[in-house]
C-alpha cells in the first residue's frame, strides 16, 4: 500500500512548541528553586490529598463519592501516579467498581473513567489483566441498568482501554467487542427488551468497537460477523447525524485496510469446488460482496463532497469530508494518509489508519492528560513509537523556552548564578590585590 502526506483536522498540533514546553520549564523553575524538604513537602500533600480522595469513596453521600472521584481523575491527568498506584491498585480499583455497581450515572461515568486511568497508568502486565478480569462483568451489567447516553459512552471508553492494555488473547479482545456489539444489535429472545441506541451511543459503540478491532489479526474473525459488520457500517452512512457517519467511516478504515472484503472475496471463490448448489452460492455471495464494495464507494465518495444541510453539527462537515476524501483514495489507490503532531517538541506521527484511530481514541480519552502521557508514559510511547524529549537541566534536549528562561535576568536559577560569579570575581580581586601586595613588598626589601 502507498503512503501520502494529508493535512488532517483531527491531526491538528495540540500545542506549540513553547506552550508544551513553557508547562515542563514552569514546574522545573520552580523546583530548582525549593529546597529537598521543601520538595517533598509538596509531594507529601499530593499523596496525601490523593489518600483522601481515596478514603471518601468509602463515604455515604454519593456527591461525595462524585468529587472524590473528580480528583483522582485530575490527578492521574496532571502526573503518572505509579507510586500511589503500586500501594492503593486493589482499593481503588475495587470502590470504583463498587461505585459503578450502585452509583449514579454520574459516579458510573467518573468511576469508568478513573478504571480507565489506572490501566493505562499500570500499563501492560498481571494488575492489567486483573482490572479487565475483574471490570469486565460490572462494565456489562452497568450497560443495563439504565440508558443514560454519556454513562454508556463512558463504560465503553473503559471497556475498550483495560481491553486494550490489559487482554492477552484474541477471545478476550473479541468479547469486548460482542459486548459492545450487543448495544445496537442485541440478540433478540422473550425476555430481551431493545431500546433504539441514540446517536451518541451508537457513534460511542462503533469509536469504541473499532479501537479494538485496530488490535485484532483479520483472520481472528469469522466471515459472517465481519459480513454483518460491514453491512450495518454502510447502513451507518445513511444516517442523519454526522457523528455517526464519521465514526462508520473510521470502522470502514481499519477493515478496508485490513482486507477483509478480499477475503470474503477470496473464501466465496474457493468455495466452489462441490455441487452446483454449493457454487451458485458461492458466486452469489461474491456477487453480493461486490456489490457491498461498490455501494460504499458511492457512499463515501457522497459524503466526501457533502455540501452540508445533513447533520447538525456544522463543524465537522470539513472534517467528515476530509475524511472520506481519504477513505476514497484509499479504496481507489490504495494511499494511506500521514499524519504528524507535536508533543514537546518532538513529532508524533501515523502512517496507518490503525495507528491514527487509536490515537485519536486517547486523546479524546485523556483529554487535556494527553500531552503529559505521551511524554512519561511508556506503554502509550511504546504503542506509537514515540520518543520524547527529554527536558532535564544539564541533559541532551532542553526546550528553548527553558533557555530563555535561564537567559532571564529575573530567573531563579539566573540570580543564582549571577550571584556565585559575582562571590568568585570579588574573591578572585581579593587574591590578586593580596598576590600584588606581596611583590611589592618583596621589590622594597
Amino acid at each position: 500500500m502507498g503512503k501520502r502526506k494529508t493535512q488532517r483536522n483531527n491531526a491538528a498540533m495540540l500545542d506549540s512548541d513553547d506552550d508544551n514546553s513553557s508547562v515542563s520549564s514552569s514546574s522545573t523553575m520552580r523546583s530548582a528553586g525549593m529546597s529537598v524538604s521543601g520538595t517533598e513537602e509538596v509531594e507529601l500533600n499530593k499523596d496525601s490529598l490523593l489518600d483522601e480522595a481515596v478514603d471518601n469513596l468509602y463515604e455515604k453521600r454519593g456527591s461525595t463519592r462524585e468529587k472524590a472521584l473528580a480528583s483522582i481523575i485530575e490527578a492521574f491527568n496532571s502526573n503518572l501516579q505509579h507510586e500511589f498506584v503500586e500501594k492503593k491498585f486493589a482499593t481503588l480499583l475495587h470502590r470504583c467498581l463498587n461505585s459503578i455497581k450502585k452509583g449514579s450515572s454520574k459516579e458510573i461515568s467518573l468511576a469508568s473513567h478513573t478504571i480507565g486511568l489506572l490501566a493505562l497508568t499500570i500499563g501492560p502486565g498481571d494488575k492489567a489483566r486483573e482490572i479487565l478480569e475483574e471490570s469486565i462483568t460490572p462494565v456489562s451489567q452497568a450497560f443495563k441498568s439504565g440508558y443514560e447516553s454519556s454513562k454508556i459512552a463512558s463504560l465503553l471508553e473503559c471497556l475498550a482501554i483495560i481491553t486494550f492494555v490489559g487482554g492477552i488473547e484474541p477471545e478476550e479482545t473479541e468479547k469486548s467487542m460482542q459486548i459492545m456489539w450487543q448495544l445496537v444489535h442485541p440478540k433478540l429472545g422473550s425476555n430481551v427488551i431493545t431500546v433504539k441506541p441514540s446517536a451518541v451511543v451508537i457513534t460511542a459503540v462503533v469509536s469504541a468497537w473499532s479501537f479494538l478491532l485496530t488490535t485484532m489479526d483479520r483472520w481472528s474473525l469469522s466471515p459472517k460477523l465481519w459480513l454483518e459488520s460491514i453491512t450495518y457500517l454502510s447502513s451507518l452512512l445513511d444516517k442523519d447525524d454526522r457523528s455517526v457517519r464519521i465514526a462508520a467511516g473510521e470502522a470502514l478504515e481499519v477493515i478496508f485496510e485490513m482486507g477483509s472484503l478480499e477475503k470474503f472475496a477470496t473464501e466465496a471463490e474457493g468455495s466452489n469446488n462441490g455441487s452446483v448448489s454449493e457454487g451458485n452460492k458461492s458466486k452469489e455471495g461474491l456477487l453480493h460482496i461486490q456489490g457491498l464494495r461498490a455501494k460504499i464507494l458511492n457512499q463515501v465518495r457522497d459524503l466526501s463532497v457533502e455540501a452540508g444541510g445533513k447533520g447538525s453539527a456544522k463543524k465537522d462537515l470539513n472534517y467528515q469530508r476530509s475524511l472520506f476524501k481519504d477513505v476514497l483514495e484509499f479504496l481507489e489507490d490504495g494511499y494511506c494518509p500521514e499524519t504528524s503532531m507535536k508533543i514537546g517538541g518532538e513529532s508524533l506521527q501515523t502512517s496507518t489508519w490503525s495507528q491514527l484511530i487509536q490515537l485519536n481514541f486517547f486523546r479524546r480519552f485523556l483529554g487535556g492528560g494527553f500531552t503529559k502521557h505521551m511524554q512519561e508514559n511508556e506503554f502509550l510511547q511504546d504503542v506509537f513509537g514515540f520518543t520524547p524529549k527529554r527536558n532535564l537541566v544539564g541533559g541532551e534536549h532542553v526546550s528553548n523556552n527553558l533557555k530563555r528562561m535561564y537567559k532571564s535576568p529575573n530567573s531563579v536559577i539566573n540570580k543564582a548564578r549571577t550571584q556565585h560569579l559575582n562571590k568568585q570575581r570579588m574573591l578572585s580581586e581579593r587574591k590578586n590585590i593580596g598576590h600584588f601586595a606581596v611583590n611589592v613588598g618583596d621589590e622594597d626589601s
